[in-house]
């Protein structure tokens, strides 16, 4: 399999990394990912770690283009059937995640089921996160597919809490409070390594993979 990266940046670099690690085929990184040339995107799944504005501009290009499509860019959500829509018209599989973190995916499974088992015990739930000052979005993806894995699932809509402090990889936190006791759940970031390791896993994935999924929907 050979990767393109798109988008040179924190996460660009980490990506590269475990491509490395893992003894898979870097093609290229670059900021410019609509340049590459159609006949080597035609050989190549496309890894993007963006910005939203990056994203939006660059989706329909990545959709003709490459053999498959990983996104780990959040912030283009308003226009997820538009995306979701051109890739399936192309033929093209995607993938996408708000975090492709094995263990925050691992934490959107245990806050489905406590919703479940709460569900009509009068909890009261809330979402807060915690990021690096460099995130452009706030609240995060992550935060708000917990605030919609809850509303879906318990029926209530929690207020979502969102700081940017120093150089904090990541921290989300969903808590359950009722008048007898409390529940806490929480993930923390130690590096952006996780997001790159679930990214390239998601990758491997692609191989015989058609259609649009999201992530956790792949492991869970």
């Amino acid at each position: 399999m050979k990767i393109i990266i798109s988008g040179y940046g924190r996460m660009g670099h980490v990506v590269e990394k475990v491509l490395a690690k893992r003894g898979i085929t870097l093609q290229c990184a670059t900021e410019d990912v609509c340049a590459v040339p159609d006949d080597v995107a035609a050989e190549c799944v496309c890894i993007d770690f963006t910005t939203p504005d990056a994203f939006r501009a660059n989706y329909p290009e990545l959709a003709r283009k490459y053999k498959a499509v990983v996104v780990g860019t959040t912030g283009w959500y308003d226009i997820k059937e538009q995306v979701f829509e051109a890739f399936r018209a192309a033929g093209t599989p995607m993938v996408w995640a708000s975090n492709f973190s094995i263990g925050v995916n691992a934490f959107f499974a245990s806050v489905q089921r406590a919703c479940e088992v709460l569900k009509g015990h009068g909890y009261a739930p809330a979402v807060e996160e915690i990021h690096h000052i460099h995130k452009l979005d706030a609240p995060s993806g992550t935060a708000k597919s917990i605030g919609a894995i809850i509303k879906d699932t318990l029926g209530v809509e929690p207020p979502i809490g969102a700081q940017r402090i120093g150089e904090v990889p990541g921290v989300h936190t969903a808590t359950f409070t009722s008048d007898v006791d409390k529940l806490t759940f929480t993930h923390e970031a130690f590096s952006r390594e996780g997001l790159a390791e679930g990214a390239v896993a998601a990758a491997l994935m692609t191989e015989g993979l058609t259609g649009v999924h999201e992530f956790k929907d792949l492991i869970l």
